[in-house]
Order: structure tokens, then sequence, then C-alpha cells
């Protein structure tokens, strides 16, 4: 199997029939992914004369263009076969890739859980309906006061910082 190597966009011809499939939003979440990890799969492409022709990836070669990329990783493959795809899935490396790809998105949605759970807490019923804050023994305060320790930025660190200040988690 080839390995995968950086060739120009400029170089990459896409068929008609191919640009037809274009989706913008599907463009824009796979330049957002990118831009977070960058590109994880190569597109795959076959020589013709002296470029080439996009034979699968079109949604990661135009996040790419749109991105102000000059070059994408591609795999050059012979010609247009059903094989190429099944190589390209039974590789370890794209397996590894895979896995790493589920890891971030692991962290990602520890990351967002973190943030909505630091977020600013709502008021109390007793603060909204009095306007004033809620009387609290000073041990209690002190038990449940914000720490000045930084914000966590995982739900593992988070959920560490709570045991360390005797919080419920």
């Amino acid at each position: 199997m080839s390995k995968a190597e950086s060739l120009p966009i400029d170089k990459i011809r896409v068929p008609a029939k191919s640009r037809k499939t274009l989706e913008p939003g599907r463009i824009q979440t796979i330049a957002e992914s990118i831009l977070d990890i960058g590109q994880q799969v190569p597109v795959s492409v076959r020589p013709e004369d002296d470029r080439f022709v996009l034979v699968d990836g079109l949604h990661r070669l135009e996040a790419c263009k749109a991105l102000g990329e000059m070059s994408v990783m591609a795999v050059v493959v012979a010609a247009e076969s059903p094989q190429h795809r099944k190589l390209l899935s039974d590789s370890t490396e794209l397996e590894a890739e895979r896995n790493k790809m589920a890891r971030l998105k692991q962290l990602r949605l520890e990351r967002e859980a973190v943030a909505a759970i630091t977020a600013v807490p709502a008021k109390s019923s007793q603060e909204r309906s009095t306007g004033a804050k809620p009387v609290t023994s000073s041990a209690r305060t002190s038990r449940t006061a914000a720490p000045s320790v930084s914000r966590p930025k995982s739900l593992s660190q988070w959920i560490t910082q709570q045991k360390n200040d005797g919080g419920r988690y």
C-alpha cells in the first residue's frame, strides 16, 4: 500500500461528477476538526499525466482549501477501484488514528462537561423570592466557598479537586 504524502492542492483535479455531492456544512465541520487536530485521514488520488485526479476525500480536500492550505495529505492509488478503500480501512495506522480521534472526542466532551459544571450557578429560590442571599454558617461557607485554585481543565481534574476540597461530586 502507498504511504500518505503531501501533495500540492493545485495539482489535484476534482471530477465534475464529484463536485455535485459537496455539502458546505460538512466542509465547515471538517475544517474545524482539521484546525483542532490536523488532517487525520489522507485523501485518495490517482495519477493522470502530470497531475492527480481525486478518487476519495472531496470534503477533506475542500476543507483544506477553505483553510488556505497549499498542500494536502494524500495516498496515490493505481486506479479508482473498490479495493483501495478496503486497503485504507484495514490499515493499522488508520485504526490508530481512529482511536486517537475517539480519545480526543472524549477529552473534548470532558472539557465541555467541566465548563458546564463550573459555570455560574443559578440563584437559589430564596434569593429569587426575597432578593437576599441565604444565611449560612461560617463552617458551611468555608466548605462550599470557591477554592482559590485555578479552574480544572478536565473532568478527572475536577473530581480530584472536589475530593481534595471535601465537596461532593
